[in-house]
């Protein structure tokens, strides 16, 4: 008889499914290969594991608020059309309330929790067989505020925003706050403010805008004036707190936010720094017309 560890081995090779649960599944069957086969398809696990290679760059920002907690969800398909399924949608506010009620901060200690008697992770790897493509919770954010905290889903949940506030949690701040949120999505901001500039950041954009200003013939003695008003741009532009406020350019961010401030924000974009495939539809069928003519 084969030892478990290559009967492992084997079932992995051929369903692609995780060890513990081939190993999980080979006990059941008293080390069967072939019923372990049919024991983790029934169980949705080796289709899972067949999409999981797979990638999800499609999907949507989930959002809420408990008090003085907020959170934000990436979660991940591999097509806009599977976004908009009730049960991908459903899971999606079921992750954000247990993240709410739990406090979690990390994906890991998310897919730990006990979500409808089972791990959020089981949850999942049988929600990607009943759908059909793979899935993939992403990232999470999550806020306790010692002030009150903000999240806004902008475009459909495209986009997902949590904002840190330090102040009263008074009507007028939470609307200011929401109009910030609002901004934040728009504007993409990179960073709080000027301090959390690295200076490796702010070297490399003065010597871009440097060799641009020399590429147009600028003379050298009025450079170094010139890029002093650059950098003031690119705090402005990119630091938060000294944006100009989308809705009322003559302020800032922190002067539209007074007495109250931002503390801290988080923007969710779906997709973003994810390579997605590039697929050859006529490819894909002569392969698989080709492999069911073997």
């Amino acid at each position: 008889m084969s030892s478990i560890s290559a009967l492992i081995k084997e079932l992995r090779e051929r369903t692609g499914a995780g060890m513990l649960d081939c190993k999980k599944a080979l006990e059941a069957v008293e080390l069967d290969i072939e019923k372990a086969i049919d024991w983790l398809r029934e169980k949705g696990i080796a289709k899972a594991a067949k999409k999981s290679g797979r990638v999800a760059a499609e999907g949507l920002v989930f959002g809420g608020e408990h008090g003085n907690v907020g959170v934000i969800i990436e979660f991940n398909s591999e097509t806009d059309f599977v976004a908009k399924n009730d049960d991908f949608k459903n899971f999606g506010n079921k992750l954000v309330e247990l993240a709410l009620d739990n406090k979690v901060k990390t994906v890991e200690e998310l897919k730990a929790l006990q979500i409808d008697g089972q791990t959020v992770e089981a949850a999942l790897t049988e929600l990607i067989a009943k759908i059909g493509e793979n899935l993939n919770i992403r990232r999470i954010a999550l806020v306790e505020s010692e002030g009150f905290v903000v999240n806004y889903i902008h475009l459909g949940g495209k986009i997902g925003v949590l904002v840190d506030i330090k102040g009263e949690n008074t009507p007028e701040n939470v609307e200011k706050a929401k109009g910030v949120a609002m901004h934040i999505a728009a504007m993409d901001p990179a960073y709080l403010h000027r301090d959390e500039v690295t200076t490796e950041d702010l070297e490399r954009e003065r010597e871009i805008a440097r060799v641009q200003l020399l590429e147009e013939g600028k003379p050298e003695a009025i450079i170094e004036k010139i890029l002093e008003g650059k950098m003031r741009r690119f705090y402005e532009e990119n630091a938060l707190l000294e944006q100009k406020y989308v809705r009322d350019d003559k302020v800032s961010i922190q002067e539209f936010m007074k007495p109250a401030e931002v503390k801290a924000f988080f923007r969710f974009k779906v997709g973003e720094g994810i390579e997605k495939e590039e697929t050859d539809f006529a490819a894909e069928v002569a392969a698989q017309i080709a492999s069911s003519n073997k």
